[in-house]
């Protein structure tokens, strides 16, 4: 975290000049509050709340100093999204945002600004998941206390933000196999043993808990997201390991 707290800080600098008696807070969430961040395989994960909508004048000096800040981020850059404290703290699902950005919407943004202001706003099923990572490991960087601003996400709709991040494991699985196979294992884990884990947790659960024959998959995984180094996996193992935990994690699911 030290490595990028200027960033952080001039981010939330920029929050209280632009969004001022609105802002509620600005909060960290995923690896870096987790303790396991790494510069190449890792984003910067904030959540930013209001107390009221925000305008589009308000969202445009917003986007142009985070395009600013996302060239100093890490590779993966910054992902964020803006929402309004009463849907945090009487949690609605899919939760509406006001707004969003991480490096996947870059391209959209610069191409068309005006565009993305009118039609980034909406509902996210991710937004479950990481309310209940801040409940756990948020870290404040400035504002109110997290428990002042997030209700308990009931549990029912945690699953469903969860399952829905990992629907796509069969395609993904081959692109990107450190995420996807231990996002696999820490939602194994979650519902197993309801254990709110990071990715590397998520995998040293499995290595303790998942057959033998994948733990050879695991720990390569695990060593790859420690180390910043790119996985090569064969690609009937990997498909092999993501049928078997997509089998075990609808099965407990559907136990829930």
């Amino acid at each position: 975290m030290m490595l990028y707290q200027n960033l952080l800080d001039t981010i939330t600098d920029k929050c209280r000049q632009i969004f001022g008696a609105d802002l509620i807070g600005v909060y960290l969430h995923g690896s870096m509050a987790m303790g396991c961040f790494h510069p190449q395989k890792s984003d910067i994960d904030l959540i930013i709340v209001v107390r009221n909508p925000i305008t589009d004048q308000q969202k445009l000096r917003f986007m142009n100093h985070i395009v600013a800040c996302n060239q100093m981020a890490p590779e993966k850059g910054i992902e964020l999204s803006i929402v309004r404290k009463e849907v945090c703290i009487k949690f609605n699902y899919p939760t509406p945002f006001e707004l969003h950005f991480s490096n996947t919407h870059l391209p959209w943004f610069l191409a068309n600004p005006a565009d993305y202001i009118r039609k980034m706003i909406g509902t996210d099923k991710d937004l479950a998941a990481h309310f209940t990572i801040i409940k756990k490991y948020g870290i404040v960087l400035w504002g109110a206390a997290v428990d002042d601003v997030f209700a308990d996400v009931p549990k029912g709709d945690y699953i469903d933000s969860i399952l829905y991040d990992v629907e796509n494991a069969g395609e993904d699985v081959l692109k990107n196999p450190v995420y996807v196979i231990l996002n696999l294992c820490r939602t194994a884990a979650f519902l197993t043993d309801d254990l709110i884990l990071s990715k590397k947790q998520g995998g040293e659960w499995a290595l303790q808990n998942l057959p033998e024959q994948y733990h050879s998959l695991i720990s390569n995984a695990i060593q790859c997201y420690i180390s910043g180094n790119d996985m090569c996996v064969n690609s009937l193992e990997a498909r092999s390991f993501v049928d078997s935990l997509m089998q075990r994690i609808r099965a407990l699911s559907s136990c829930e």
